[in-house]
């Protein structure tokens, strides 16, 4: 199993580039950030310092969308980036949450969201692309290579997953859940004559290590509101009888609202409605051996990344307790001599 961690933005740029740096000495594979232009400082740019002055390290948005950035500009960062780097990025894609909502817009069509990922993962894997009945392709681009990993809930972006992105991004840690995602994913991908098996199965969620269950709830909450914006926009397109799992239609009927400018804070005050059962199911809360645990449903039902939410205030001894006391038991064991 691969650990990645989830960072936002937040001034000074420097500390999400020493938190990254801290990732990748703990262990970690994966840097991703959030992609809201407004909420918090531009991401693009500070991939290129993460990248500067680290080894190995991969970034990329968790998740991007097709209607705030010009899909051609994306792939051109993402080119520029690999060909500086060494194809050291990944990209995460999803209709849009907070990005165009702040904007008073609205998430992209599934149709969108499906021909951005192949216009990008074209173009920025060196290949020509039509975009607007013209063939476009970077001339400048000759060893650039991106994965796009697709961001769903509903079935029918569920079903896009399958069918389009190169992984699946659930933002969720509840196993039965994943499961029933998962399954949805894979199968989707089989009808479409492709190998679900060559799909990277990636689970985002808060993690946080203590032994203070009110306060690690009270700082994991938010996640909860987060998640609610995405199925209430699920329960409003397809109603409470679809084939959904009833947790998520069950919990956000006291839902009343969101406030965007609190969006993925631990301080956000409108997710009362986020009861501590769904906390603990969405998050991974407590001791390291209740992580791996956890860890260890999630890698058995075919989860092959846990990227941590890192909004919390015990981000450093989260890494460390992760890099020390879980990752190690999560990872492929080898011995020198057997």
């Amino acid at each position: 199993m691969d650990f990645g961690v989830v960072l936002q933005t937040n001034p000074p740029a420097w500390r999400t580039v020493g938190l990254a740096k801290q990732a990748e000495e703990h262990g970690f594979d994966y840097v991703w950030t959030f992609d809201s232009h407004l909420l918090w400082q531009e991401p693009y740019v500070i991939y290129s310092a993460i990248l500067a002055e680290t080894n190995r390290i991969i970034v990329g948005p968790m998740v991007t969308n097709p209607a705030t950035r010009d899909w051609t500009v994306t792939a051109s960062v993402f080119a520029t980036l690999n060909e500086m780097y060494g194809n050291r990025t990944v990209l995460g894609m999803g209709r849009g949450d907070s990005a165009v909502r702040v904007l008073n817009g609205r998430p992209t069509t599934l149709k969108e969201m499906r021909e951005a990922t192949h216009v990008i993962r074209e173009l920025a894997n060196c290949r020509p692309a039509i975009v607007n009945g013209t063939t476009l392709q970077f001339p400048w681009a000759r060893s650039s290579s991106l994965e796009v990993w697709v961001a769903a809930y509903g079935p029918m972006a569920l079903k896009a997953a399958g069918e389009t992105g190169d992984g699946f991004i659930l933002q969720l840690a509840d196993v039965d859940v994943a499961q029933w995602m998962i399954t949805q994913v894979r199968q989707a991908a089989a009808d479409a004559g492709r190998d679900p098996d060559a799909l990277t199965f990636c689970v985002a969620a808060p993690a946080y290590v203590g032994d203070n269950r009110e306060h690690m709830l009270d700082q994991c909450r938010w996640f909860g509101g987060m998640v609610g914006n995405h199925v209430a926009d699920v329960v409003a397109k397809y109603g409470e009888e679809a084939d959904f799992p009833a947790v998520l239609v069950d919990y956000i009927k006291g839902r009343t609202g969101y406030d965007y400018n609190s969006h993925g804070k631990a301080s956000n005050d409108h997710v009362d409605f986020v009861p501590d059962e769904i906390v603990e199911r969405f998050c991974l809360l407590g001791t390291p051996e209740e992580h791996v645990a956890k860890l260890e449903q999630l890698k058995a039902i075919g989860v092959d990344q846990f990227a941590v939410y890192l909004q919390h205030d015990n981000k450093e001894e989260t890494l460390r307790q992760y890099g020390e006391h879980v990752m190690p038991l999560l990872r492929d064991q080898v011995v020198a001599k057997s």
